[in-house]
């Protein structure tokens, strides 16, 4: 992070919290550096870094959290817009729009994910893996960064963007789904990062389809 120049620093340091934010230097869900890390960062005065923080909590991508520290929510305002829509949507309504979004963003990363995409995926799916069922907490966690991470090794902005405003409600219905079964669908993850590795398009979005589907039975057209 550079130190910014001395003329409207708070439009300044709002405008690079930002770009740090949209950089995915700070993801959704990651906690940012405390005021006076950022204040060090930046070269500004605390009071400048708290008044260009609670810019970011109005627009909505921030949050503060008592005695936790302050969160990234949403990397953009229509971000959290959507992210507010999502959270009362049905559960049905999600998963299919998951469906179409995943499938066709685990067949974009089967074709440009690099070698640091494929680092992370096969991290989080190790993850994921070896905390189920001892800590599933951290293991839900786990998966849903997985499944951003997927989507992030398309290389399509919009899509990432977009998928970032759904996490909310993915990890929550995540947990609710899991306390109701006792499956983790380990062999299809495992099979899905391992179609994106090996570059196949092709079965990287119908195993994405097959394991949304067979979420998607659970619940009942209407």
């Amino acid at each position: 992070m550079q130190s910014v120049r001395r003329t409207s620093l708070i439009a300044q340091v709002t405008e690079q919290l930002k770009e740090d934010i949209r950089s995915g230097r700070w993801p959704v869900g990651a906690r940012i550096p405390t005021e006076p890390e950022l204040a060090e960062l930046t070269g500004t005065g605390r009071n400048t870094l708290r008044e260009a923080v609670q810019a970011l909590v109005h627009a909505g991508m921030l949050e503060r959290r008592q005695g936790s520290g302050t969160y990234v929510i949403a990397t953009s305002e229509v971000g959290s817009t959507l992210e507010k829509y999502f959270a009362e949507a049905a559960e049905r309504d999600v998963l299919e729009l998951r469906r179409g979004l995943e499938a066709t963003a685990a067949a974009l990363a089967a074709h440009r994910r690099d070698e640091s995409d494929i680092a992370k995926m096969q991290r989080l799916l190790e993850e994921r893996n070896r905390l189920w069922p001892a800590n599933r907490s951290a293991a839900i966690a786990a998966d849903v960064q997985l499944h951003r991470a997927i989507v992030a090794a398309s290389h399509n902005a919009v899509y990432l963007e977009f998928y970032d405003s759904l996490l909310g409600r993915i990890e929550s219905s995540t947990r609710s789904r899991t306390d109701r079964i006792d499956g983790w669908y380990n062999d299809e993850h495992s099979e899905l990062v391992q179609a994106i590795t090996d570059g196949d398009a092709e079965r990287a979005a119908k195993t994405t389809r097959c394991f949304l589907n067979t979420l998607l039975a659970d619940y009942p057209e209407r």
